[in-house]
């Protein structure tokens, strides 16, 4: 089982081993080594060997970061873990496509707040994405639904 995690600036380790990267490695790799867990309270939860691998972001100028908003986990069985990071990659890959088709140019953590925000209202989803900021046009009443009382 392998999981990427964002690096946290106040994780305890040690390296233990350095690989060697490969002559035909991407160029964005910094490093690629073994570490063991330091903390008291880290290692005593995860006593075993880890792999970092540092990968820097030259659009951003920054090393990547975790894309997966998973605090903790529903189910625990493998299978309820497997759905669960599917499902977030799934909802990275139709957030980085709405951000694609879009005419404005969202961050996408705006565009997941603004979605969050604007889950159950009722919009035309292009216009929107293209002019967030824009009221949209009343929508004429169709009252076929009579009065109950």
């Amino acid at each position: 089982m392998f999981f990427v995690i964002r690096h946290k600036d106040n994780i305890n380790f040690k390296s233990v081993k350095e690989n060697q990267l490969p002559d035909d490695h991407h160029g964005h790799i910094l490093i690629d080594e073994i570490i063991e867990l330091t903390g008291s309270q880290t290692k005593s939860k995860y006593p075993k060997k880890l792999r970092k691998v540092a990968v820097w972001d030259e659009e951003n100028e920054q090393e990547i970061k975790q894309l997966l908003h998973i605090k903790s986990f529903i189910g625990t069985s493998e299978n309820a873990v497997m759905i669960q990071i599917w499902t977030a990659l799934i909802t990275i890959l139709v957030l980085k496509a709405l951000r694609a088709m879009a005419k404005y140019p969202w961050y996408l953590s705006n565009l997941v707040a603004f979605i969050r925000l604007n889950i159950f209202v009722k919009i035309n989803l292009q216009n929107w994405l293209d002019q967030p900021f824009v009221d949209p046009e009343p929508q004429p009443e169709n009252n076929r639904q009579g009065v109950l009382f």
